[in-house]
């Protein structure tokens, strides 16, 4: 569950890089990139990969980051005590449905 909510966490994030690559490029006048002139086209590819390259990237570390993270915490609880919850039914008969 970890990997996949980071991973939708992760995609708006793609796609700014994507509008970047898109449009940035013009928007803020970089002509440097050697390739840009003479094939947009990579420009666009990139960026379709970046989007969905990235949030699987992204879902697949924080998965593993939220792994050792559950295990660090269930360390940790089992040297200091952690957190203890009691439940306790109540079996008496009901009053109002008489």
């Amino acid at each position: 569950m970890a990997g996949l909510i980071y991973a939708l966490i992760g995609l708006p994030f793609a796609l700014l890089v994507w509008g970047y690559l898109f449009g940035g490029t013009q928007l803020f006048r970089i002509e440097c990139l050697a390739f840009l002139p003479f094939a947009p086209g990579y420009v666009v590819a990139g960026g379709a990969v970046a989007v969905v390259i990235l949030p699987i990237g992204y879902g697949v570390f924080c998965f593993f980051m939220t792994l050792i993270g559950a295990w660090l915490y269930n360390l940790v609880a089992g040297l200091v005590g952690g957190v203890s919850i009691g439940v306790q039914v109540d079996v008496s008969p009901d009053v109002t449905t008489g």
